[in-house]
């Protein structure tokens, strides 16, 4: 088998980061380490399955660190490694561009975004 091939460069970038959810689960790590459970609750509309396998994908790239504690009950921690960390333009860019976007679309974008510590109401 050949090695892969990108038409452009922004394409191998959406194959890591692409989707409905690994974005916003990058955004809520660029605040620091978090639980699963943080970030279902920060999530609420992503389902338990679909947040673990976003989670591996994201480990298997190496864009995040998945911390294993050796406790009763066992404890994990996600994070951004140091590589995922590279990515913070990106998202910082990706947020400004969504609320500029919501303001033309809605006017108000406390009308539609939800109160978390991603968005500054």
């Amino acid at each position: 088998m050949g090695q892969k091939k990108y038409n452009i460069s922004v394409e191998a970038t959406l194959e890591v980061i692409g989707g409905k959810w690994k974005c916003v689960i990058l955004c809520h790590l660029t605040h620091g380490k978090m639980r699963t459970s943080e970030l279902k609750r920060l999530m609420p509309s992503i389902t338990q399955k679909m947040l673990t396998q976003q989670l591996r994908e994201l480990e298997q790239d190496g864009i995040v660190n998945r911390i294993s504690y050796n406790q009763v009950p066992p404890r994990v921690e996600y994070e951004l490694s140091e590589y995922g960390c590279s990515l913070t333009s990106i998202l910082d860019a990706l947020c400004a561009w969504g609320e500029k976007h919501i303001i033309k679309e809605y006017g108000d974008k406390s009308a539609v975004l939800e109160d978390n510590i991603l968005n500054k109401l």
